[in-house]
């Protein structure tokens, strides 16, 4: 039998050794993940441009930021695309997920169709966009070479339009995600619950409106959070599909903070417009969890 000290030996390097495991993984995380955010933060307020300055400049790189009018369409397109986005999302996501909770048939072969193009990546996603929605080469080119000359969808090319093209490829993208998200909490819902509403004589409308979508907050709620985080830091979709143009007509805050730290050489002002998206990403994220952890406790 082993002694009372082996055991309290054994009990401590089980309580350490997952610590020392995690530990590296830890530490880089600090490191390479909050330490540059904390040092992107200190750019924001310094005379940076092709290379970091440690010279104090106050908050004039946002003042400067938000009189530049590139910015301003930036934010705008942003608002444009983020709107159209989370609302078509779930629009479609609840309605495929309604869809599929009739128990149909082939279920099981709809789901993984549904899913299947949030496992590619927004590169990969903006690219095919990109040639489908080319006139030269894609749905307008195809459908004149079978016949319908007057065709014409070249909305990717129309600086009014082109901002609704992102909506397309990323709603295209994420509604089988946001569905899964829906038929799992469709499926968590109390049969029970449901019969006997439908005995009191409540229609399938009644049904929804009263008592499911209400059941659903939670999905609506994590949906939005992941959505609007997507639709922030939209960066790959937006250079693969439109470049950020025609024009200007693309440009996300993303593309901005890359266009003026790298090519612009206004590091200060780049780390600026990264610092406004990682506060709107966090005023999304911050109620969120609040709701959440006030709803276990």
């Amino acid at each position: 039998m082993a002694s009372s000290s082996e055991t309290d030996l054994r009990t401590r390097l089980q309580g350490i050794l997952p610590k020392l495991v995690l530990s590296p993984s830890v530490a880089l995380t600090l490191f390479f993940v909050y330490g540059f955010i904390l040092f992107t933060f200190w750019l924001s307020f310094t005379d940076s441009r092709m290379v970091p300055s440690h010279n104090f400049i106050g908050l004039e790189n946002y003042r400067r930021l938000f009189r530049l009018s590139h910015w301003t369409i930036a934010m705008t397109n942003l608002a444009i695309f983020a709107t159209l986005y989370i609302v078509v999302c779930t629009a479609i996501g609840l309605t495929l997920a309604i869809f599929l909770d009739q128990k149909i048939r082939g279920e099981g072969i709809l789901r993984p169709i549904y899913l299947y193009p949030m496992a590619l990546s927004f590169i990969v996603t903006g690219t095919a966009w990109k040639w489908l929605l080319d006139p030269g080469i894609g749905l307008e080119k195809t459908m004149r070479l079978w016949g319908w000359e007057s065709f014409a969808f070249d909305w990717i090319k129309d600086p009014q339009m082109a901002i609704y093209t992102l909506v397309i490829a990323a709603v295209w993208q994420s509604s089988g995600f946001v569905m899964a998200m829906f038929l799992a909490g469709l499926r968590g819902i109390d049969n029970e619950l449901l019969k006997a509403a439908q005995i009191d004589g409540a229609s399938n409308w009644s049904l929804y409106r009263r008592i499911v979508l209400p059941m659903l907050r939670p999905a609506f709620l994590s949906a939005f959070v992941i959505l609007s985080h997507l639709a922030i830091k939209s960066y790959d979709l937006v250079v693969a599909l439109t470049g950020g143009g025609p024009g200007r007509a693309t440009e996300t805050p993303a593309t901005f903070m890359y266009s003026y730290t790298y090519s612009r050489n206004q590091m200060g002002i780049g780390s600026a417009s990264a610092v406004i998206m990682l506060v709107t990403i966090a005023a999304v994220m911050i109620p969120y969890l609040y709701a959440e952890l006030k709803e276990r406790s």
